[in-house]
């Protein structure tokens, strides 16, 4: 894996990504998304002691230890006509969420 992402690489991502950058945009978008990868690179050279178990992360943790479960209870709300005043549409106590326009991309 390259150490970088090049600007070829990252001007295709751009685009699939249908993103619109200024120039000044793309440049500091460019440099952080390098330098997360410098940093995940980083991350992946430390030497872990295999016998660990992922999620442990290098912690003792016993299940005995972890607390118990809330218990989920449904509450009914009891104001739904404060709620429903606040939306921009409603019909038949069913909130309106307008379609959301999208592009077919190339």
């Amino acid at each position: 894996m390259d150490d970088q992402i090049s600007i070829e690489v990252f001007n295709r991502l751009v685009e699939l990504a249908a993103l619109e950058l200024n120039e000044e945009q793309a440049g500091y978008l460019h440099k952080q998304l390098n330098n997360q990868l410098r940093a995940i690179h980083e991350l992946a050279s430390i030497p872990i002691d295999n016998s660990l178990e992922a999620n442990l992360h290098g912690v003792p943790y016993i299940a005995e230890a972890r607390p118990a479960l809330r218990e989920d209870k449904a509450k009914n709300c009891e104001d739904t006509a404060s709620i429903l005043s606040q939306v921009p549409q409603y019909q038949d106590g069913h909130i309106i969420v307008p379609d959301i326009p999208h592009t077919t991309l190339k």
